[in-house]
């Protein structure tokens, strides 16, 4: 099967913008990915994934944990950073040199060559998870763009308009690829289909996304 993607993502073109300001890399990623993956288990042991609470009480599909200065958090109160694992009470693991050093490669190749993040929420996509429609707009600065890495199973991602009634483009992203988007399309709205069964050589039956931010 990983031969089957291999084949697939060799004959996409490396780069496609999705809209004035958004563009995806492919494979962007992968040169680092074996550094990478090992950061991101640091980082899950010592803020293990959990399932959040979204303001209205439902718990999200999709597991969570962050790294960085601050972390995006969502329970009864809100949405919001912090610059603390509620969980734990401690502060978000730092951030990893090739997390950060990642996100700006791909920031700049986007367009962005100012980007310098400091939150990076990871998701963990299990058989069944999806994440809806929806913006990115708990930031203080929407100058900066969204700098998103697929890493395991591969996923719908669902891109669309300033509206969420606008027209909605499905891209399927694999291992090792980078979407960057800003600018014009900063707020637009996005999302994941409901992620398909599969086995992954690096993250078994997973997907993990490392969105990268500039929160504060």
């Amino acid at each position: 099967m990983d031969d089957l993607f291999g084949d697939m993502t060799a004959i996409l073109p490396k780069r496609q913008e999705l809209a004035a300001g958004a563009i995806l890399l492919r494979g962007c990623a992968l040169p680092q990915e074996g550094v990478v993956l090992a950061a991101l288990q640091d980082i899950a042991a010592a803020a293990p994934f959990r399932r959040m609470n979204t303001p209205g009480g439902f718990q999200m599909s999709v597991a969570m944990t962050n790294c960085g200065d601050a972390g995006w958090v969502t329970d009864r109160s809100g949405y919001r950073y912090d610059a603390n694992d509620p969980v734990s009470g401690n502060p978000w693991p730092a951030m990893p040199d090739v997390f950060r050093e990642l996100a700006m490669s791909a920031a700049r190749e986007g367009g962005y060559p100012d980007f310098v993040p400091d939150a990076c929420l990871i998701n963990r996509y299990e058989p069944g998870a999806r994440m809806s429609l929806h913006q990115d707009k708990d930031e203080r600065d929407f100058t900066n763009p969204i700098v998103s890495v697929s890493l395991g199973l591969p996923a719908t991602f669902q891109f669309g308009g300033a509206r969420r009634t606008d027209p909605v483009e499905r891209i399927v992203l694999h291992h090792g690829d980078v979407v960057v988007w800003g600018g014009p399309s900063r707020l637009y709205y996005h999302g994941i289909l409901t992620l398909k069964d599969g086995e992954h050589a690096q993250t078994g039956r997973a997907r993990f996304n490392l969105t990268f931010r500039k929160a504060l």
